[in-house]
């Protein structure tokens, strides 16, 4: 009970009950809302702090089993976090774009991962002196855009077995093609979202780098607890 309570505590000094206006509220959101105050949903994080122990009880038994948390967030309040995140655990990410088929169509994907990676390859020995400069400024613009939209995938060789989430509702296409391949969701969303669109909703400010970074610390220090084969 100490520890909820001083998780609740944390939540609170980080801004995460901060919900949205009550006219963008997804009604299944309701049962999670404590009050409304000036038209802001405030989220009841005593209620949160249950869902977010049952996700860090999730990300903690992927750990154990060794198992590739995709994580996901393009929204600029969540970007920078996502990338470190994803980078201190050695996970892919996703903070720019989610290409469609990233999941549901990954073979095609991981094609133009690895054209980028030879293009790189080719690059650094001098193998795209062959062109003409015209040809070499098309290209370069071609591992620009492939860079921005795959960097995060490039050391990936199968599909993810996890995908954790900022924000679910602006990230509806990746959610969808999650639950096409059966992959469990793991999400921080705020009130404007579906709670049945994730397996493991986290009801919170998803808006605000304070929160956004409180969750993805606690995230990386449970997937790195359960590495170590460490017991809850």
């Amino acid at each position: 009970m100490n520890t909820q309570n001083s998780v609740i505590e944390e939540m609170f000094a980080n801004g995460t009950h901060y919900g949205y206006s009550k006219s963008r509220r997804h009604p299944t959101t309701s049962s999670y809302i404590f009050a409304t105050k000036n038209g802001v949903d405030i989220i009841n994080i005593e209620k949160t702090a249950e869902l977010f122990e049952k996700a860090i009880a999730k990300v903690e038994e992927l750990a154990q089993a060794g198992k590739t948390i995709l994580f996901v967030g393009t929204k600029a309040e969540a970007r920078q976090q996502i990338i470190e995140t994803a980078l201190s655990l050695n996970m892919p990410y996703v903070s720019e774009r989610w290409v469609g088929g990233t999941l549901t169509n990954f073979p095609e994907i991981k094609k133009r991962i690895t054209k980028l990676l030879d293009l790189r390859d080719q690059k650094e020995k001098g193998g795209l002196d062959k062109y003409t400069k015209k040809e070499r400024l098309l290209i370069d613009r071609e591992m620009d855009d492939m860079t921005k939209n795959f960097q995060g995938l490039t050391g990936i060789t199968k599909t993810p077995d996890a995908m954790f989430v900022i924000d679910p509702k602006k990230e509806h296409i990746a959610v969808t093609e999650a639950h096409k391949m059966n992959l469990p969701v793991i999400s921080v969303m705020n009130t404007d979202c579906n709670v049945k669109h994730s397996q493991f909703p986290i009801i919170a400010n998803d808006a605000s780098i304070s929160s956004i970074t409180f969750f993805l610390t606690q995230i990386k220090n449970a997937y790195n607890k359960g590495s170590m084969g460490e017991k809850k």
